[in-house]
């Protein structure tokens, strides 16, 4: 079966000739979900999603007659056109562009379409769950599918450059897309949650019969008759020789139906599409496990240490990498990507940089930049060829390393801070460095252009370390004992205070697990100098209107898979927190939820100050996770890197 649904609807889109490059062939996802009340979303009940087997016009048997009635009684004296179920397509570009109107360039897109002017406000996409209902029940011209943002883009809900869209009739002002309860009027949480339902056992089971309707032996002939999936005969590719129409007029007609209106994807099957297998064997409830077993953060009860350490260095920590095996280096050097068999060492008394080799340590080369300001303290390689370097100067510096003339070329100065810089990350898969100073800020760089984008302020003291999240972009800072989650555009989505109330700690190093966007139980794994690490979930908690941002009132986490449990276990060396499995109650009068940072366990054997029986405990300085995330690795200040594993004895940890 196929790994998930995204990516390989995507590449049917592809394949059909679908593309974000063309407003009026531009890629159709389907509606999947049919419950948008709910203030929680049921993924193990059928009855939450749509009837993916039947075309948008058919979803409810008052409709489908409707449209039956039309197909069997179609007559038009004045053309040859053959009976049709659908006289308007579920993708145009004035669909892409209505659900995308609060966004540029879409925004100049629907305005050209409009004469310049945005639609009457009653009929602006406002509301997912009215969406639905016109497109599913109440209006015969709407049989709209979706389209592939719903599933991972949450801007577009959001009016965040203010246009004026108008007032509705009722008196309703429209700005932000309104959202399900489910989704705690949080966009984020929406997409999060359409893309876990994408992705469930249900979806699995039924997509195939969806993709026979658009992609497939039920787009047209029989088939499609038989599916009430016929659309007027301009939707279909090479149903009309345009050259060969005569009149101008008629010709001018024809092309603009098709452009305004829609096309049908080009036909990939011949024969009905086969069904994923599903690993557990059920048509509903949440993702299939098959990949999922053994992941630690799904097993926080079971995850143990390594009895002694799987790695021991000269000093301290500083890097952790998982490739083909585990690569450590210390403070003061960084791994070059790649076959991760060198390493580049900074902080020598000469201000060189030495590239060494990872086995023998020895000096391949020590190269003295053509260009150098102040000292550096943070490093970051985000290819085998670019180096970026900060410190004491405030300046982050870009350079080239050129191999034949083992010279480091400077490509780029990036001023921005006001202080020394502390920390360096950056994202190949995002092309941005996040630069951490003492300055209470970090600055978001575009590497593509090797320009500002943005500062994150707020930080309560200088930054001690940077975190970018490969799969969602999101990007983790620390300061002293807080934590804080922004998101890509450099909004803060939640932050915390890690250190308790009798203990002061300072966060020395962060990571986060990149398993599966739409997993809930991802974690942020912060490592301090207390010798614990903590492991944190992004969750929602309740806060009065008036006060967003007064202290928070006590409620229940959401469900998580453990049960609750604060007892140390001295075997496993862990403190699990969080986590409820009853089904969290509707939001009450006055209240509304907000994002938090919630504690999910804590991992204190060998490190942590705080236990009696850690005979050499140590701060940690270093985080890493297996590529299966399957093990964490942590790296401590005397040198030590120890691996923590999900037992093979359930409930029990293990010395």
């Amino acid at each position: 079966g196929r790994d998930n649904q995204f990516p390989y609807l995507m590449a049917l889109n592809t394949l059909a000739g679908r593309s974000y490059n063309d407003l009026m062939q531009y890629p159709v996802f389907p509606w999947i979900l049919a419950n948008y009340k709910s203030e929680e979303l049921d993924l193990t009940n059928p009855e939450s999603f749509r009837d993916l087997s039947k075309p948008m016009g058919a979803q409810t048997p008052q409709r489908l007659e409707q449209f039956m009635k039309r197909y069997t009684e179609w007559e038009d004296p004045h053309t040859d056109s053959p009976p049709y179920h659908y006289g308007t397509h579920y993708s145009s570009a004035m669909i892409v562009s209505s659900y995308m109107v609060r966004c540029e360039p879409f925004t100049q897109h629907f305005l050209h379409l409009q004469g310049g002017h945005f639609d009457l406000p009653d009929r602006m996409f406002h509301s997912v769950e009215e969406a639905w209902d016109s497109a599913s029940r109440n209006n015969m011209a709407d049989v709209r599918e979706l389209i592939p943002e719903f599933f991972y883009l949450s801007d577009f809900f959001s009016n965040h450059n203010h246009f004026e869209l108008g007032t509705k009739q009722n008196g309703e002002v429209l700005d932000d897309v309104i959202l399900p309860p489910w989704a705690k009027g949080s966009p984020e949480e929406f997409i999060r949650l359409h893309r876990e339902a994408l992705e469930s056992d249900y979806v699995s089971s039924h997509l195939h019969e969806w993709i026979d309707l658009i992609f497939g032996y039920k787009q047209s002939g029989p088939p499609a008759m038989e599916a009430t999936n016929v659309f007027h005969h301009l939707f279909y590719e090479g149903s009309v020789d345009i050259f060969a129409i005569e009149d101008p007029l008629q010709r001018n007609a024809t092309i603009g139906f098709i452009n305004n209106f829609g096309q049908i994807p080009k036909n990939l099957f011949k024969k009905p599409h086969p069904s994923k297998k599903i690993y557990d064997g059920s048509l509903v409830g949440n993702n299939s496990h098959s990949s999922s077993l053994g992941v630690f953060f799904h097993n926080l009860t079971n995850l143990r240490p390594s009895i002694s350490p799987i790695k021991e260095l000269k000093g301290p920590v500083g890097q952790i990498v998982h490739g083909e095996r585990v690569y450590v280096v210390e403070h003061n050097k960084v791994l070059v990507p790649g076959n991760l068999n060198r390493y580049l060492a900074w902080g020598n008394n000469d201000q060189s940089f030495r590239l060494c080799n990872y086995e023998s340590d020895k000096a391949i080369f020590i190269c003295e930049p053509n260009y150098l300001i102040g000292q550096v303290l943070s490093c970051v390689m985000p290819n085998s060829k670019t180096v970026i370097t900060a410190g004491t100067s405030s300046v982050i510096a870009v350079y080239e390393y050129l191999k034949k003339l083992r010279q480091l070329h400077i490509k780029k100065l990036l001023y921005g801070h006001t202080d020394a810089v502390t920390c360096l990350t950056a994202s190949p898969s995002w092309n941005i460095a996040v630069s951490g100073s003492r300055d209470r800020t970090a600055i978001v760089w575009d590497l593509s252009r090797y320009a500002y984008v943005k500062h994150l302020v707020g930080h309560i003291g200088p930054i001690a370390a940077v975190a970018i999240n490969e799969l969602t972009g999101d990007i983790i800072t620390t300061s002293g004992s807080w934590l804080y989650l922004w998101d890509i555009n450099g909004r803060l989505q939640a932050s915390v205070d890690t250190a308790s109330k009798t203990l002061t700690t300072q966060i020395l190093c962060v990571a986060c697990s990149e398993f599966r966007e739409w997993d809930r139980e991802n974690v942020i794994i912060t490592g301090s100098s207390d010798g614990v690490v903590r492991m944190w979930s992004l969750d929602y908690v309740e806060v009065p209107v008036s006060r967003e941002n007064s202290p928070k009132k006590t409620v229940k986490p959401s469900k998580r898979r453990q049960s609750q449990s604060t007892t140390d276990s001295s075997e496993g060396g862990f403190v699990l927190l969080g986590g409820d499995e009853s089904s969290k109650p509707p939001i009450n009068d006055g209240y509304i939820w907000k994002k938090d940072l919630i504690l999910r366990a804590k991992l204190t054997m060998h490190t942590a100050f705080e236990r009696p029986d850690n005979g050499d405990p140590a701060a940690v300085t270093a985080l890493a996770i297996s590529k299966d995330h399957k093990i964490v690795y942590v790296g401590d200040e005397k040198g030590r890197v120890f691996s923590w594993t999900v037992s093979s004895r359930p409930g029990k940890g293990m010395n």
